[in-house]
């Protein structure tokens, strides 16, 4: 009797709390009874995402961290099983959460630095991909499920990586922490590879290799992949990422994060080679040509050109390092008789008679399971892809695929022109172009590889291009954060001289 009298007294003093707690109790087993455990799951979890909205409006930054670190591990999870929601869905909640915190405490907010041409260009693409929901070749009729899935990872998350990094990476202090936290990331999924090569495989990913065998062992070599999707996913990241912390490397004043940048943009090279990814190599080659273009120095592009050059050179014309697997794997990416390759260009052409059928696509979000099997389009969704732009293309069609490389273009271009044009301090600069010859790489990677919606390629690069049209509000700020760290940094400098002669007396 008093175990129901305290209920009767909860609920008669939290009345409100108690109905709603029972009513979300009831939804989630009529969810689970008629939809399955996703559902359930996501009913499940709505008390907890009203915890985490209270908290993002206290601790911001630690969200967006949050945000980084989901994005960075969330393949990894989802190959050990971990995962109870839609992957997409993760990242996707918190930056629509992060986004919502933004609008509505917006006293430390900039909206401002929304409005460039990289808005410009996503709207347009998304826009484009909004009119594809009425895309009906493969007659499935005005499917909304099957369009806002495909649209969600097509466009949708190209504007969220966008709009979370203008409302939070908006200050040099902040753009700098990204950084450093995007190297310790970085760092560890070289660990990460170095352990599967010198330790070994866990039983995840010893599961995964038994599907992959075909592409994950090549005459004898084993690609490794880290915590990413797969080899080729991996070795891109870690091309373009070594670009960013070369470039920083040769840019930054302080000689605390030179020396730093210096180490993770060596370890991302080898991350990249041990991934046997050998379009990972042109991605490192675009991205430093670009940058040849981007320094306007001659103190720069000597060096740089001698140094890479002779980079490729080694592997295009000699057998230097022909010891070692990973060389080896890496130098057939200059043989132009390669298998692979023809398989590629024999794809294509397959793709392109049908696809002069279908200039709008297939239609955006739709697999072979949802085509008739009579249509005439079922067979082209059987055919590999094998590239980010070639999937575009099916999808969207001729129409699609030219979009998407014109708002490409307009966001890298853009970017350029920031670089070249607007920004004056060279450290800045830095910056700019860091992240702007790092969006050409992926690009290219996504050109030979499906790894350019991969995660956690968009939220890293669209979001570090973002950070790129931020820059020219913020230099005086960044001058005055810059001038105040090399001030510290002097200080230790003498300190330490200061200790180096007392200890002499």
């Amino acid at each position: 009797m008093a175990s129901n009298s305290n209920i009767k007294n909860y609920t008669r003093e939290n009345g409100g709390r108690a109905f709603v707690l029972f009513l979300l109790f009831a939804i989630a087993i009529f969810n689970l009874w008629t939809s399955g455990i996703a559902a359930f799951a996501i009913v499940c979890i709505l008390p907890v995402m009203g915890v985490m909205v209270m908290l993002a409006f206290r601790y911001k930054m630690l969200l967006f961290y949050l945000l980084m670190i989901v994005n960075y591990f969330l393949m990894y999870a989802n190959r050990c099983d971990m995962l109870f929601l839609p992957i997409s869905l993760h990242t996707e909640l918190i930056e629509i959460m992060l986004i919502v915190v933004a609008l509505i405490d917006n006293k430390e907010f900039k909206l401002s630095y929304m409005g460039n041409v990289m808005l410009f260009a996503l709207f347009l693409w998304c826009g484009f991909c909004c009119i594809e929901f009425f895309n009906d070749i493969c007659g499935l009729g005005m499917n909304f499920m099957i369009w806002f899935t495909g649209i969600r990872l097509m466009a949708f998350q190209l504007l969220y990586a966008f709009l979370v990094f203008c409302l939070y990476v908006s200050s040099p202090k902040k753009i700098n922490n990204f950084i450093i936290f995007f190297a310790i990331l970085s760092l560890f999924s070289v660990y990460w590879a170095w352990k599967q090569k010198n330790i070994g495989f866990n039983a995840y990913e010893n599961r995964f290799l038994i599907t992959a065998r075909r592409t994950h062992f090549v005459n004898g070599i084993i690609r490794y992949f880290s915590i990413f999707t797969d080899a080729a996913n991996y070795g891109i990241n870690m091309a373009s990422s070594s670009i960013v912390f070369f470039i920083l490397a040769l840019t930054s004043k302080i000689r605390w994060q030179k020396v730093f940048f210096v180490v993770t943009a060596l370890a991302c090279l080898w991350g990249m080679f041990a991934s046997g990814t050998r379009t990972a190599i042109f991605c490192f080659i675009a991205g430093f040509s670009v940058y040849m273009v981007l320094s306007k120095s001659l103190k720069v592009i000597i060096p740089v050109f001698l140094i890479f050059g002779s980079f490729v050179f080694i592997l295009a014309f000699t057998k230097i390092g022909g010891s070692n697997s990973m060389i080896r794997r890496m130098r057939t990416a200059f043989d132009k008789n390669d298998a692979s390759k023809n398989v590629r260009d024999l794809n294509k052409e397959a793709l392109t008679k049908y696809m002069k059928d279908a200039p709008w696509g297939v239609g955006i979000g739709v697999e072979a399971a949802d085509v008739a099997p009579y249509h005439k389009l079922k067979l082209m969704m059987y055919i590999p892809p094998d590239s980010e732009y070639v999937y575009i293309w099916v999808r969207t069609g001729v129409i699609g695929i030219t979009t998407f490389v014109v708002t490409s273009l307009i966001m890298f271009i853009g970017a350029c022109w920031i670089v070249f044009f607007r920004l004056k301090n060279p450290s800045i600069r830095g910056v700019g172009a860091a992240f702007t010859c790092a969006f050409i790489s992926l690009h290219l990677g996504g050109y030979a590889n499906q790894v350019l919606m991969q995660f956690p390629n968009i939220i890293l690069f669209y979001g570090g291009l973002t950070i790129v049209y931020i820059l020219p509000r913020i230099e005086n700020e960044w001058n005055e954060w810059e001038t105040a760290q090399l001030e510290k940094q002097n200080k230790r400098k003498l300190l330490k001289l200061e200790k180096k002669r007392a200890s002499r007396v």
